[in-house]
């Protein structure tokens, strides 16, 4: 069966739903592609804080969201390379703008390695060095506490959130390096549940999933630290009975910072 170019462009006929009435309104940034956006909306909503305000790559305006989020999947089939094309799409122009003046923003996964294409956020996201598709819960170990997305946390907590990609390896140069080591914006890293590692080792798959360099697993960036991009999926850990609910806090801190800005 084949489908017509304007049925793979538009988008789905509910992409707005609410989930009460707080006024915090996260924007969900759907592509081609995306298959995390409603893990995402989900996520957003459960905390019973506001709404999920999905928001389709042709558009130009992000409708007033006070966050957003760009969420994991396969955006325009991986094309090139993961998220080559939709660094191009309409929307990242505001998404961009939102950034760059302090919005926060949250990217996960597919949305980390758009983050990295448009030049948010430093360094790439590369093929796994073991050049095959990963997907199971890892350990990652919190470096920092400061900020908006961390502060949930406490300084070297070894959380349990799953991975799923195939291009996750996080690789950057050495003066890159240097600088988010000297700005403490390395948010995470891959460990096992010890929490114990020694930098530059080779863990293989142990707990180090894809070969990231130093075994970071996100990073953070903008002028307030307000761009967070991880690999792991937090969305995914909202609910024990699913395996982890560690992801939680990082979607409740943002919520409480976003309450006082309010």
């Amino acid at each position: 069966m084949s489908l017509s170019s304007s049925a793979i462009m538009a988008p789905p006929s509910d992409m707005t739903f609410k989930g009460g009435s707080a006024p915090l309104r996260a924007g969900i940034i759907v592509f081609p592609g995306s298959n995390c956006d409603r893990d995402a909306g989900n996520a957003w909503e459960a905390l019973g804080e506001g709404e999920a305000v999905y928001l389709w790559h042709q558009e130009n305006d992000l409708r007033g969201v006070d966050v957003v989020i760009l969420p994991g999947g396969f955006s325009y089939g991986d094309a090139l390379r993961a998220g080559a094309i939709a660094r191009f799409a309409p929307i990242m122009k505001e998404v961009t703008r939102f950034a760059e003046e302090g919005g926060p923003t949250l990217a996960i996964c597919n949305g980390f390695q758009i983050a990295c294409e448009v030049g948010l956020l430093p360094g790439a996201l590369v093929r796994n060095e073991r050049m095959r598709f990963v997907c199971r819960h890892v350990g990652l170990r919190v470096e920092t506490e400061a900020s908006m997305f961390t502060n949930g946390y406490r300084k070297g907590e070894v959380l349990s959130i799953p991975v799923a990609h195939g291009e996750g390896r996080y690789v950057c140069d050495d003066a890159t390096y240097a600088e988010l080591v000297a700005e403490d914006r390395i948010a995470f890293r891959y460990a096992p549940q010890t929490g114990n590692f020694v930098l530059g080792a080779d863990s293989g798959e142990d707990y180090n999933p894809n070969g990231s360099r130093d075994h970071i697993a996100g990073i953070l960036g903008g002028p307030q630290r307000n761009i967070l991009g991880m690999m792991p999926h937090p969305e995914r850990a909202m609910h024990t009975e699913l395996g982890s609910a560690n992801g939680r806090p990082l979607f409740e801190a943002l919520c409480a910072v976003m309450n006082v800005r309010h």
